[in-house]
């Protein structure tokens, strides 16, 4: 075992380390066996203009067609990069890392065994701003802008302002849908929300941090509540994990992220331990994250999610799911297939002995099965297949691979001030929800999906347990079981277990399930009413 500390390459305490860090990581490349890097504790800083950058695909983020004419296309600037890095234990120390500009934190390509430890990650004027407000009147609002966020007055127009982005306050103001909003009366619960400054006749400078908006009228305005404004395009992500095995994450903090939290894609084992994805105590923001949380797709083997905290989410906590690529040519014993959502493209998960499904997008039912010979990546969005059978495919079905379907263990997370759902779900692994408490989601707590038409997330569920989780509060039905098959030609989902959980604060029903066979209920307490049920049986 070998100890590389980080100040023998001249890393130090508040101080910009970007380049330094880049040499840090060039050497443990170098080294053989198993090693630690520490870092002593302490404030480092980050400039993403001195960052080296990547072509990074990361499933679930920015399409092709929305990036400007200026940008290339999945380049990221990324100060952690580790490519191709086996058996390392990277401890940060309880240290502060703060990043000035746009980029994504943490990648991780190609390697195995490894840990990263005892990290927290800030972003120096986040392109995440939070207009309250403080004063109501008939036709005029006062609201106040955060304190991290820099802005300024040019030619009477204001505009908000930091290293890689620069904008006026009022950008998309007639069309946007995204932006958050927090109430006094409600500070747990974040829901989507139109732009603040929809239909807006002016803006007023008043200084100290305040600005005077007129408006037709102001009945939707309740002061001292908190908007949120950011820039939807979930262009990079907190952390991205790419064709490894054996992940671990532990004790890592993230107070900001332009995406997604967590990307996992393509890779085997991962552990999440004891990470906090929040803002931090007395932040000026109460979001963490434009995007998910947690997005898991196309993995394999065992993800376990524990112990952990999770706090202003711009979507669902945490998403386990496929992909269903669509059939689009049959010829001999080949098929191509195509990514259908432009966000997700430009890699390929589908190995060389796997195992697929033929599915019928209507019916979302398994038609036949065949194994993978031989698999290449043709372009950013098809890939052609050898396969050891065509005989139940068909042009528009689409395959799963069931080779890469996780077991998932998500257990004693606590979660809140979540957009959208907290759990998204589909895999056909076994899947365990144990001693989880959702404060508040705006949709469901917990939603089983499976889709061939839209998102083309598969797959189907075949074993889950949901036990001794306690929903204070979801926006929809706490647990809702919803593949969006078009036709029911028999479940799509089943063994579905839920055991002693707690509904509290909803009125309608707690549970909803369509198109599921097996669904075991015991000792759950409901607030409202039980169990809503279409073509399920052996319930």
């Amino acid at each position: 075992m070998k100890t590389v500390y980080a100040h023998e390459f001249d890393i130090r305490t508040n101080e910009d380390i970007t380049e330094n860090l880049i040499r840090l990581v060039d050497y443990i490349k170098t080294v053989d066996g198993e090693k630690t890097v520490v870092f002593e504790k302490g404030k480092y800083y980050i400039d993403s203009e001195k960052c080296k950058k990547y072509m990074l695909y990361i499933t679930n983020t920015v399409g092709d067609n929305e990036f400007s004419k200026d940008e290339t296309p999945h380049l990221n600037a990324v100060p952690f990069y580790f490519g191709g890095i086996d058996n390392v234990t990277f401890d940060g120390g309880n240290s502060v890392f703060i990043i000035d500009g746009k980029v994504t934190n943490i990648a991780m390509e190609n390697c195995k065994n490894i840990t990263l430890k005892n990290i927290e990650i800030r972003h120096a004027h986040p392109d995440m701003h939070e207009l309250k407000v403080v004063r109501k009147g008939f036709f005029s609002v006062d609201f106040e802008i955060d304190r991290d966020t820099q802005y300024e007055f040019v030619d009477g127009k204001a505009y908000i302002y930091a290293k890689d982005y620069r904008y006026a306050i009022n950008n998309k103001a007639n069309s946007s849908w995204w932006n958050g909003l927090i109430r006094k009366a409600t500070p747990d619960k974040i829901k989507r929300e139109t732009h603040p400054l929809f239909s807006a006749l002016m803006i007023r400078n008043l200084g100290n941090r305040k600005i005077r908006v007129t408006y037709p009228n102001t009945f939707r305005f309740k002061t001292d509540d908190c908007y949120y404004l950011f820039d939807v395009r979930r262009q990079f992500a907190g952390i991205f994990v790419n064709k490894c095995e054996n992940v671990r994450l532990e004790n890592i903090k993230q107070r900001f992220n332009y995406s997604l939290a967590l990307v996992a894609q393509d890779s085997e084992n991962i552990t999440v331990d004891s990470i906090e994805f929040a803002p931090e105590k007395n932040s000026a923001r109460k979001m963490a994250s434009v995007a998910d949380f947690i997005q898991i797709c196309m993995c394999r083997g065992n993800v376990t999610i524990k112990n952990s905290y999770f706090d202003g989410a711009g979507d669902d906590c945490l998403n386990v799911h496929g992909v269903h690529f669509k059939i689009t040519d049959i010829k001999d014993n080949q098929i191509k297939v195509r990514f259908m959502h432009p966000q997700s493209h430009g890699y390929n998960p589908l190995r060389e002995g796997d195992t697929i499904a033929y599915i019928n997008t209507d019916t979302l039912l398994e038609e036949g099965t065949a194994v993978i010979e031989k698999s290449e990546l043709i372009n950013e969005y098809d890939i052609r297949l050898t396969v050891s059978s065509t005989d139940k495919a068909r042009v528009g079905y689409v395959i799963e691979d069931i080779s890469a379907c996780p077991n998932l263990d998500f257990e004693n997370n606590f979660m809140t001030r979540i957009i959208t759902r907290g759990l998204l779900i589909t895999t056909r692994g076994r899947v365990n929800v144990r001693n989880n408490h959702f404060v508040s989601t705006t949709m469901s707590g917990v939603l089983l999906s499976d889709d061939a038409k839209s998102w083309y997330e598969s797959g189907m569920c075949k074993d889950v347990t949901i036990e001794n989780n306690t929903f204070d509060y979801c926006g929809q039905t706490p647990i809702l079981i919803k593949p969006e098959n078009r036709v029911y030609a028999g479940a799509v989902h089943k063994n579905i277990k839920l055991i002693g959980n707690t509904f509290k604060k909803y009125n309608g029903y707690c549970i909803s399930a369509k198109d599921t066979d097996g669904i075991m209920l015991k000792d759950n307490k409901f607030s409202g009413k039980s169990i809503k049920i279409r073509n399920c049986n052996n319930i």
